[in-house]
């Protein structure tokens, strides 16, 4: 191999390996992070039997979507962001950050029983610092909050 050749695969690697670690800080700091520990937890424990066979009761209509944004909006935006990105201002100096949930609620993994118990108990399962919704928020309003999700 001459010189060249041994640069430019050299220059390949460099790059590839900077994508790599692009990807890993994404994967810690964004979708994956909590939503990774809540799955292994679920993986090993399952959902508690009363979220179990929880589903969203049909008709997230125009109303109910308009109601999920605005509850999004007071309780979930500050920390997740505007868009769901976990880029919220508040959720900056959390470890670790808030997860991307606009991507991860339309996973298969995201299940209406599964992001309702997320709500519900917050980070408290896991041992992040999202508040516990259900005793502030009603079922409905957890249910049209899931709806805004869905079609963020």
């Amino acid at each position: 191999m001459n010189m060249k050749t041994i640069l430019a695969i050299f220059g390949v690697l460099i790059v590839l390996a900077a994508v790599s670690q692009a990807q890993m800080g994404m994967m810690r700091g964004g979708m994956m992070n909590m939503s990774m520990q809540r799955h292994h937890y679920v993986m090993r424990n399952g959902l508690p039997e009363e979220y179990a066979g929880k589903h969203n009761p049909p008709g997230s209509n125009a109303e109910d979507l308009a109601q999920g944004k605005t509850l999004y909006q007071s309780n979930c935006a500050a920390c997740h962001g505007a868009r769901g990105l976990g880029d919220g201002p508040a959720g900056e100096s959390l470890n670790p950050r808030p997860a991307n949930i606009a991507r991860f609620a339309k996973m298969p993994m995201a299940s209406d029983p599964y992001l309702f118990w997320t709500i519900s108990e917050g980070g408290t399962p896991v041992k992040s610092a999202m508040p516990p919704f259900k005793s502030v928020l009603k079922e409905q309003e957890i249910w049209q909050i899931i709806a805004y999700l869905r079609q963020m």
